[in-house]
């Protein structure tokens, strides 16, 4: 049975067989849908080609896309981390992004990586193709990963 949905969710939380995978944590299948929906709906142009959802802790999913520019413009991962922050969603557990066109699933960059790291070092991350989903820890993104505060000079 399905749990009802949170105050301001897409729809209901996913039943556990809906979220299995041979990944180490389960895929937030209803997540994934909410992403895909992103690029059908509102990605107009090169400008905007790749969307984002998270979940955030209070259960609500959190859309946004990039926003590109010759000049390096912010990846739809970016864009959710302040797009979250906005509507009061400091606690993201599972993130993924998805490319227009159904391109499907695109991990993260390394610059997301690093950032996603360094605001929720316990997020999940979606990766993978098809029925080969997999949510993993974005720590195992980032072999031998950074952590900003442990290089600090007042780092104990």
């Amino acid at each position: 049975m399905r749990t009802p949905a949170a105050p301001g969710n897409v729809g209901p939380h996913p039943t556990e067989e809906e979220k299995t995978t041979a990944g180490t944590r389960p895929v937030d299948h209803e997540l994934v849908r909410a992403a895909e929906h992103v690029p059908r709906t509102r990605c107009r142009g090169d400008n905007h080609t790749v969307a984002a959802a998270a979940r955030a802790a209070d259960d609500r999913i959190v859309t946004a896309v990039n926003a590109y520019h010759f000049t390096g413009g912010p990846c739809a991962e970016l864009v959710l981390i302040g797009t979250a922050a906005a509507r009061g969603a400091y606690e993201l557990e599972t993130i993924v992004a998805v490319g227009d066109r159904d391109r499907g699933v695109v991990p993260p960059c390394g610059r997301c990586r690093q950032a996603l790291l360094d605001y929720f070092p316990s997020l999940g991350v979606v990766v993978g193709r098809g029925d080969r989903l997999r949510a993993v820890p974005v720590a195992d993104l980032l072999p031998e990963t950074y952590v900003w505060a442990d290089h600090q000079l007042d780092a104990g």
